[in-house]
């Protein structure tokens, strides 16, 4: 790894993070209805998205040691430009802003570092449930709760047990998904927005979640690793690799999270 151990800049982010949550607060708490407007692709931004991006993009500028950012609400460097990155700032400033939009509270801010098309280090934070997951590689996942600090493990479970919490996102249950749901044994759905879906699975209140629809690599970047640090794993549907981060286009492959398989066989 270059430069200090990433968890030397936990302190940091975990402030940043809130300060972000803040932000966007201040936003969600302003008015009865959340104004926003389009973007090129048709997804929503609000004041909070961009009032969050400012804090946390300026957060990072100050941070001892600078790596390049990447982040939804920035503007999107070429290929040519991001390609040689060894480490990266991936964020998402506010993950779920239809959730947001919404005003279900399931919504979160998004910061991880990625080194080598891998994600190193993730910090999400849940500002309505003031819930703060973090994870380093190699050091564990934890949950900083109502002044407590505990360590994540996802549960450990077998494809062929019956009743297992399969999270299906509210705005994406397509006839794939369905698909792939039929081949569990009475299984439990819950549904649940933004990155929170994959915290759910390490901290044992879920086991699988199946996503065949499209998503962006800070949409999963900082939620990824705290659930392989979890005892997780999140993998291609199409050839169960791990996600990986910085490619020619942003946009993920189709995916599962999973938690603790007990037998190993993912796909």
């Amino acid at each position: 790894m270059l430069g200090n151990s990433p968890i030397n800049l936990i302190p940091d982010l975990l402030k940043l993070a809130k300060s972000a949550g803040a932000a966007i607060i201040e936003v969600y708490d302003s008015s009865a209805d959340v104004v926003y407007t389009k973007k090129d692709d048709d997804s929503p931004l609000t004041a909070a998205d961009q009032a969050a991006n400012k804090v946390i993009c300026a957060g990072l500028e100050q941070l001892e040691e600078q790596y390049p950012i990447i982040s939804e609400e920035n503007k999107q460097l070429e290929y040519t430009e991001r390609k040689d990155y060894t480490r990266f700032w991936l964020v998402d400033p506010l993950d779920g802003t239809k959730e947001f939009i919404k005003r279900n509270g399931e919504f979160t801010v998004n910061i991880a570092l990625v080194e080598n098309g891998s994600p190193i280090l993730g910090v999400v934070y849940a500002p309505v449930l003031d819930e703060m997951y973090w994870a380093v590689k190699g050091k564990g996942a934890f949950l900083e709760k109502s002044g407590t600090s505990s360590k994540l493990s996802a549960l450990a479970f077998d494809k062929t047990d019956e009743r297992l919490g399969m999270i299906c996102s509210r705005s994406h249950l397509n006839s794939e998904t369905e698909e792939f749901i039929s081949h569990y044994k009475n299984p439990d759905l819950v549904s649940k927005g933004s990155s929170l879906k994959f915290l759910m699975i390490a901290n044992q209140q879920a086991h699988i979640y199946p996503r065949i629809a499209p998503t962006m690599e800070w949409d999963t970047g900082a939620a990824q690793i705290v659930l392989e640090e979890a005892g997780g794993a999140v993998i291609s549907f199409e050839t169960g690799a791990p996600l990986k981060y910085n490619k020619e286009n942003l946009l993920n492959p189709y995916f599962v999270a999973y938690g603790d398989l007990k037998s190993g066989q993912i796909l």
